[in-house]
């Protein structure tokens, strides 16, 4: 008799764990804590919190081969359009973290080496298109390159750092294309050629020098249609 109250108890209980997930209300929105599997398998597919249908707090999400290591993990606020979002390996080491509105990133957003603490990229976005200054390191930390984009395209200064952090080359864009001044440097720092693109070409006079002189000239484009 007692082993069956005690089972019975036992399937009660679950029943009633079982019963806190994936609620509606009275409106037939979802409302309290969700939990959905793979269909057929005990994986987690998602976990989090509903209010009235939207939703709030943490949300886990997992792969078919997760296990319990979630491979993002995105943080709802009432007052904001915006949803913080991490991504994780299977290791659960962070890949990136930055924020989106529906589908699209927007703002700043970070990239880390893998299976590393180290940051590896940050870019800025607006509407899902790079939008500001990208900046990427290398392992040590060093600032290995740095561009700005307008609305997904390359638009200003484009600078590319050794891993000592000496600049070596310097390049301008203009609507994504080579358009204004170039320079290449030595792994000293010294200036060896300087010139200027228009459109992807190269465009008027370029210099070369040696030991930080003068070497030679070069006239773009030239005579013989070679670009060089």
């Amino acid at each position: 008799m007692k082993l069956h109250l005690f089972c019975f108890a036992l399937l009660t209980s679950f029943l009633i764990i079982g019963q806190e997930y994936n609620q509606f209300d009275s409106d037939g929105k979802r409302h309290g804590e969700w939990l959905k599997k793979y269909e057929g398998t005990d994986q987690i597919r998602y976990q989090g919190t509903f209010e009235h249908g939207k939703e709030v707090g943490e949300f886990k999400f997992y792969k078919p081969t997760s296990g319990d290591v979630p491979t993002a993990i995105k943080l709802f606020t009432k007052d904001k359009d915006s949803v913080s979002v991490t991504y994780f390996s299977s290791k659960g080491k962070v890949i990136s973290e930055g924020k989106m509105i529906g589908k699209q990133r927007v703002g700043e957003w970070k990239y880390y080496h893998n299976n590393s603490d180290k940051l590896m990229m940050v870019e800025n976005y607006k509407a899902d298109q790079l939008h500001g200054v990208q900046k990427t390191y290398f392992d040590n930390g060093q600032l290995t390159e740095e561009t700005y984009y307008v609305d997904g395209k390359r638009e200003g200064k484009r600078l590319i750092y050794s891993e000592e952090g000496k600049l070596m080359k310097q390049y301008t864009y203009k609507n994504d294309l080579l358009h204004g001044p170039t320079m290449y440097y030595d792994t000293e720092g010294e200036l060896i050629i300087q010139g200027s693109y228009k459109k992807n070409k190269k465009d008027g006079i370029w210099k070369y020098y040696k030991n930080g002189k003068l070497d030679k000239q070069k006239l773009f484009p030239q005579a013989n249609g070679g670009s060089d």
